[in-house]
């Protein structure tokens, strides 16, 4: 009938007293799978980390515990995980080490380049539009940063739960991807070292990857991609960095090799020459010289 309510999916997103019965439960029963996740990166003690589809709070629990000098963020859609995450790291808020805002994952309210690492736990296959999701995590994530999504289920998992999921995906709204699909969305959402790796005996899966750095040296020098576009913009106008990918770079393909080979040695060593002027221009300015 057309007039009855859709019912709410608890583990999409925790509405009620059964959305905090629900919390309250995948707090407990994906710890040992957050923990196996986790295992696979490094995370400093000082990173900023985020937390994207908080749930119940226990990730960024473990995640303060981890970055002992750094700040976790969270965010969720669900204003009931929301709440609930707060009272899960009330220490952690009390203490200024936890930060927690109610906000979806197709518009994440960060500038870009802001997080050392990001973690999905149990969340991906909730997302709107997975695709484009995968690139605003891009977006907020630093260059070198890691990204990481761990999930108890996957296509293909030789497990009751996947084969029942798969065969009545309807039952949960979920999208199930098989290894090769989550490294190709990784892949193809701009992400580099992408490592796809599972647990066969539980059917858990984890896909991680990282934001490319386009050049290290640049990278350092200034802390945003966007800085440092502003920055080579007024060195070199026909650069256009976004990407990565030159102007002039675009322009060579009419051109016979031989061109296209002195047209990008002349480039690189303009650059080169401009970002030894850079230094040295920062050099003089911190040693006090005009």
């Amino acid at each position: 009938m057309s007039g009855r309510t859709k019912p709410v999916n608890q583990s999409s997103k925790p509405t009620g007293w059964l959305g905090r019965f629900t919390l309250w439960r995948t707090n407990a029963s994906h710890s040992k799978l957050t923990d196996w996740g986790l295992g696979h990166i490094s995370i400093a003690n000082h990173g900023t980390i985020l937390d994207v589809g908080c749930g119940g709070g226990r990730t960024v629990n473990k995640l303060a515990a981890i970055a002992t000098q750094g700040k976790v963020y969270g965010v969720d859609y669900s204003e009931e995980s929301v709440a609930f995450t707060k009272r899960t790291n009330a220490r952690w808020i009390e203490a200024g080490r936890v930060e927690i805002r109610q906000a979806s994952v197709s518009q994440l309210p960060f500038p870009d380049n802001s997080f050392d690492v990001i973690t999905a736990v149990e969340t991906h296959y909730f997302w709107p539009d997975l695709p484009a999701d995968l690139r605003e995590v891009l977006r907020v994530l630093k260059a070198g940063g890691t990204f990481v999504l761990i999930a108890e289920v996957y296509k293909g998992a030789n497990t009751t739960a996947a084969k029942l999921l798969e065969k009545y995906p309807e039952l949960i709204g979920m999208t199930l991807l098989t290894p090769e699909e989550h490294r190709g969305l990784l892949t193809n959402a701009g992400y580099s070292n992408v490592q796809v790796i599972e647990e066969s005996a539980n059917g858990w899966i984890c896909g991680i990857g990282r934001k490319p750095i386009s050049d290290p040296l640049t990278v350092s020098e200034y802390p945003t991609a966007r800085k440092m576009d502003r920055t080579f913009a007024r060195i070199t106008p026909a650069l256009s960095l976004r990407g990565g990918v030159s102007a002039p770079g675009l322009q060579l393909s009419n051109r016979s090799a031989a061109e296209r080979r002195a047209c990008s040695e002349s480039h690189e060593t303009t650059k080169h020459q401009e970002r030894h002027d850079i230094i040295a221009r920062r050099r003089r300015s911190i040693g006090g010289e005009t």
